[in-house]
């Protein structure tokens, strides 16, 4: 029976086709449901379909196969495009046909899958974008992707760009699609990621979590998304700019801590400040950043202050970086010893560079030195010179509130020379002078048993000693004034010991003075402050 055109069907307002009402019902369960039987002679008859996947070139292709009574190529080209409009039409079941319904082919066809090549799965790919609201075409992306992320897993993979003989130097021939200069700076493990460049957000994310399902090394996966982020970002409005962005922070978190880095986690950073992305997305990327923090330099930290805020550097960026180290660390796994010193030394160098900032409130800069535990740090010399430089920008606090701020110090962990100077320093209050001369003193005194009691002991004996042998030889030569042989020797030997004693009093009497001053406190007074022991120097 010759096919009369007598419906239109209007795809997604892209184009409208005039087909055989009678031949898209032998095909389509959809067509059936709504027009019913083919009997019917009404003539004008129009559908509209405004959510048709792929668009005018789906329903054409599908439109073939059915004027061709159920026959059409299929290829990786069309194969996810056919199948998801396919179900979308409900093609399920044929009339007055032997040939098998066109969802049937279409998943017949896609059994072979492991058969094509890269560049085949890669244009199958492509299609997938537009097509990702369909579930159905959800399933055959998947099985896609499984077998393109499938082929990266294998360890001895390399790009398909090359002949089998350059297979094993992973070297790429002219490809149409990128520069020489540009693959050749791939590695073996990164050739791919230019393959992947066409891909919208929401593919994007399919893309990686199945590299991340499938078990692919988690370092690479983390240099593909930077990659992507910095080649798509430039040129892109803002609006699309912010969503990558937000898409590639929450890929990233999936991601292990250790196979992050903090360059690049900090440009991706960079570009979500300028964005405006939301809070949430921004706390995730600081965690990030956090885990990273012992990678990080000054320059990174020295961060200028949000817009609108008097204090020079964003302190409170720094304190969020740190609680999210710690917090990262407690969570996965504890920090080392060597990279907690490591954040340490960072935070003592940040530290001593803020200081001067006369807007920094004190309680800022006291946040700053406890937000690592005590025991991160072996010395405190760094924070004392800080507060050195903290105090002489801020001489217009209170005394409690200088109190407040030295809190911070840790004597014990203070230098001979620091502990010596602090002692000294009239910007510092009269309570933490006090505690720096009690410390002082202390560690002075801690060294007495393996310095001076030994000292002490020694001379005491060798000062007895010599004088014991001294009496000796003076009663030997009082008793034997007839030996006149031996007096020039004698004289001799009398006036080696008698030097010997004086020298060995001296070096007694001296040590003697030192360990009085050590131990006698004296008054000082220091300024308007009250008097003070002060520690002989």
């Amino acid at each position: 029976m010759e096919a009369c055109c007598d419906l239109e069907v209007d795809i997604n307002g892209e184009e409208v086709f005039m087909v055989d009402k009678r031949t898209l019902i032998s095909f389509s369960g959809l067509f059936r449901k709504l027009f019913g039987n083919t009997t019917s002679t009404r003539r004008n008859l129009k559908v509209v379909f405004n959510d048709f996947p792929g668009g005018a070139e789906g329903f054409e292709l599908v439109a073939r196969f059915c004027y061709n009574d159920g026959r059409t190529a299929i290829d990786p080209s069309n194969i996810l495009l056919l199948n998801t409009a396919a179900h979308f039409l409900g093609m399920d079941s044929n009339i007055g046909s032997t040939t098998p319904n066109f969802i049937d082919r279409t998943e017949k066809s896609l059994e072979g899958i492991i058969f094509w090549t890269w560049s085949e799965l890669l244009e199958a790919l492509k299609k997938c974008p537009e097509l990702l609201p369909s579930a159905k075409s959800s399933l055959m992306l998947q099985s896609i992707l499984d077998c393109l992320i499938g082929r990266l897993v294998l360890t001895s993979v390399a790009s398909p760009y090359t002949s089998s003989s350059e297979n094993s130097s992973f070297k790429f021939s002219c490809d149409t699609r990128s520069t020489d200069s540009v693959k050749s700076s791939y590695s073996q493990l990164t050739w791919w990621f230019e393959d992947f460049l066409f891909s919208d957000v929401d593919l994007l994310d399919k893309v990686t979590r199945t590299m991340v399902s499938r078990k692919l090394d988690r370092a690479t996966i983390y240099k593909f998304i930077c990659y992507y982020h910095k080649s798509r970002c430039p040129g892109a409005a803002p609006s699309e700019k912010q969503k990558i962005t937000e898409v590639v922070i929450d890929l990233l978190s999936l991601l292990d801590r250790s196979s992050l880095s903090w360059k690049g986690l900090f440009e991706i950073y960079q570009v979500a400040l300028c964005l405006k992305i939301s809070k949430i997305h921004r706390n995730k990327i600081e965690i990030l950043m956090g885990s990273q923090l012992d990678q990080a330099t000054l320059d990174y930290l020295l961060a200028p202050s949000p817009q609108g805020r008097d204090y020079s550097y964003d302190v409170n960026l720094v304190l969020r970086l740190v609680q999210a180290y710690l917090h990262e660390g407690s969570c996965f796994s504890s920090p080392t010893a060597s990279r907690l010193k490591k954040v340490a030394k960072l935070m003592d160098s940040y530290l001593v560079e803020v200081a001067p900032d006369s807007h920094l409130k004190p309680s800022k800069f006291v946040a700053l030195v406890f937000v690592l535990p005590d025991y991160a740090r072996d010395s405190y010399d760094h924070i004392y010179h800080a507060l050195d430089l903290f105090l002489e920008v801020h001489a217009w606090l209170s005394e409690e509130q200088k109190i407040s701020v030295c809190s911070a110090l840790n004597h014990k962990k203070l230098s001979a020379e620091a502990l010596k100077d602090l002692s000294w320093n009239s910007k510092f209050p009269s309570q933490t002078l006090e505690n720096a001369l009690i410390a002082r003193q202390t560690k002075l005194k801690s060294l007495l048993p393996d310095t001076y009691d030994r000292m002490a002991s020694d001379v005491s004996m060798t000062f007895h000693g010599a004088k014991g042998k001294l009496r000796e030889q003076i009663l030997l030569y009082h008793r034997r004034p007839d030996l006149s042989t031996d007096t020039d020797k004698l004289r001799t030997n009398l006036r080696g010991m008698h030097g010997k004693v004086m020298e060995l009093e001296k070096v007694c009497g001296t040590t003697q003075s030192r360990m009085a001053n050590i131990t006698r406190p004296r008054l000082s007074t220091l300024g308007n402050a009250r008097s003070l022991p002060k520690l002989c120097s």
